[in-house]
């Protein structure tokens, strides 16, 4: 074998793993969302929203429906809007349904879940969750732990 396709071979060979480096990158960072169809548009209102980001997933019994595709804050009700892009083959999503922020493991990344409600109409494009439930920050639980032991006093027994 020649130098020239030596040097052929590694160049391809750079090649391919330079572009299987960039696949698990966006991969791996969830950027890749061409996996929402015919999206319809839904939001919901925090009073906050953790870590939550533009992108992360949004979930309905485990199954990813769709994704957050941003995230505003409201001057006058002083609330976070979230909005999410809805995979247009979910359709039958009751309007009364239930929004709330969770987190996958302990401190993994955050991500929108949805509680089926009983209503009969479905969410359609436009539409705004009323029932929300806020992120759980991690760091206010542990102050309300500490400084609800610290303020309780042991009783005198005589």
């Amino acid at each position: 074998m020649n130098r020239k396709t030596l040097e052929l071979w590694v160049g391809l060979f750079v090649a391919a793993g330079l572009l299987a480096i960039a696949m698990l990158a966006f991969k791996v960072g969830n950027l890749a969302t061409a996996d929402v169809l015919n999206a319809y548009v839904v939001k919901a209102r925090f009073d906050n929203v953790g870590g939550l980001k533009a992108k992360s997933p949004v979930t309905m019994a485990g199954v990813r429906i769709g994704r957050v595709s941003g995230i505003s804050f409201d001057n006058g009700k002083y609330q976070a809007v979230v909005t999410m892009a809805i995979d247009g083959r979910y359709q039958k999503i009751p309007a009364d349904s239930s929004a709330s922020i969770l987190t996958s493991g302990l401190l993994g990344e955050q991500y929108v879940g949805f509680e089926p409600g009983g209503d009969e109409r479905f969410l359609k494009d436009g539409d705004e969750l009323m029932i929300t439930q806020s992120a759980l920050v991690l760091e206010k639980m542990i102050g309300q732990f500490l400084f609800g032991k610290a303020s309780e006093t042991p009783t005198n027994k005589k």
